[in-house]
Order: C-alpha cells, then structure tokens, then sequence
C-alpha cells in the first residue's frame, strides 16, 4: 500500500482555486502516482467495478429476505451495504455483529442499529451466499 490523494472537480471549482491554495500531504509524488495508475488499470482490467455492482445486487436480493422484525431495512450501492437492525433488549447491532463473528463473518456496526457490510471487490458469488447463509443463521438465534 502506497499513500496517494487526488481531487477531481469540475472547471467551475477548479477555475477558483489559485496556485498555493490548495495542497495535499500525499499528491505529487511520482511513485505514488504510478502505483495509483496501476492500481486502477487493475480495476478496469479485472472488471471488478462490475463485479462489484453485480454482487452488490445479488448480496441486497439476499438480505431482503432476512426477518423483516429483526431487520428492518437494506441498503446500498455496489459493496457498500448495509443492514438496520431493530433495537430490543436482547439485541441490538453491537450484539448481532459479535455473534456474526463467533460464526465466522465481520461485520461492522455503526449507529447502534446499523451493521455496515463492505466485502472486497474481488468477492465470488459462492462467498455473498457464504455470508448470508451466517446472517440468516445469525439473526435467526436471536
């Protein structure tokens, strides 16, 4: 891992900003820059922009079908999901993650209610139904 940052705008923000206004502790620097161009021609060249939104989908379609009294909302786009989880005294987003990872998933709360799930890009179909089969079994030992 290389540290890089970059900032895209339109001409409209862009215009406004004047030489020595604006920097960046990790712009510039050449390495950097080429380990950042390589690390996107492995995104395009892997697909995995679309492996992403397709497995996204597949992973929402899933949780969708999770107890609606436990789990009250799906969302997200791409990786990039989450789950609401209704508040009771035996059990809240904090619990739920801990006994997912007792079943051999990770999972992230946030909010109290929320459990935000991000797997990796590269991620297969058999893996999104690996980890609902332990959300499905997870929830349902509540």
């Amino acid at each position: 891992m290389y540290p890089v940052s970059a900032v895209l705008c339109d001409d409209e923000v862009m215009l406004t900003i004047k030489p020595g206004e604006h920097g960046s502790t990790y712009g510039g620097n050449p390495l950097a820059c080429r380990v950042a161009m390589a690390s996107l021609e492995v995104l395009e060249k892997e697909k995995l922009a679309e492996n992403a939104e397709k497995m996204g989908r597949l992973l929402r379609s899933e949780l969708m079908k999770l107890p609606s009294d436990v789990v009250t909302t799906v969302r997200g786009k791409g990786l990039l999901n989450a789950i609401v989880i209704k508040e009771t005294k035996d059990y809240d987003a904090w619990k739920v993650c801990l006994r997912l990872r007792d079943n051999g998933l990770l999972a992230k709360p946030t909010h109290g209610d929320i459990i935000r799930l991000a797997p990796p890009l590269v991620i297969k179909e058999d893996e999104i139904r690996e980890c609902v089969d332990i959300l499905q079994k997870t929830i349902l030992s509540f």
